[in-house]
């Protein structure tokens, strides 16, 4: 019975189109010049998610990561590079509690741009996986925040 529940476990989190997400990643990589990075990591599995962004005029304008995750992680790390700039800091917030509730609180998954993250609803039975899904989106989250916090704290130019 253990064996039969794990293998459903496997077609459900790890289907055909997770891992597709999974083994094509865009972005790959370090930026040169961020204005700032963010290192998410699960105590759990292991995994983790360095990411650099540049914003202009309050939108992600080049984004790059590093990504040492399990296909969960993976496959939300590709879904991010796709569709990462381009988005403003409310966007992105929004995103990541939209995927949170997703998982957690059996909300429905984002619409739009980021409708592909429905592919990740699987895991919402899931819980141990539910941290891995989630690193991109606080790291990506992390990172604006930082970058908004120097925008703050830097003179008005006139």
């Amino acid at each position: 019975m253990q064996e039969r529940n794990s293998t459903a476990m496997l077609n459900d989190i790890y289907n055909k189109k997770i891992i597709e997400l999974a083994g094509n990643i865009p972005r790959l990589g370090r930026l040169a010049d961020p204005d700032a990075s963010a290192t998410a990591h699960s105590k759990l599995c292991g995994s983790t998610v360095k990411v650099d962004v540049k914003m202009q005029d309050g939108v992600v304008s080049d984004f790059a990561h590093d990504v040492k995750a399990c296909a969960l992680g993976q496959a939300s790390s590709s879904i991010m590079a796709r569709h990462v700039i381009g988005s403003n800091a409310a966007e992105l917030r929004e995103l990541r509690e939209t995927v949170r509730r997703m998982l957690k609180e059996n909300g429905a998954p984002p619409q739009g741009k980021w409708a592909d993250v429905a592919m990740l609803e699987p895991v919402r039975d899931y819980k141990a996986r539910h941290a891995s899904t989630l690193l991109t989106f606080d790291a990506v989250v992390d990172a604006v925040g930082q970058i908004e916090a120097k925008a703050a704290l830097a003179p008005a130019q006139t």
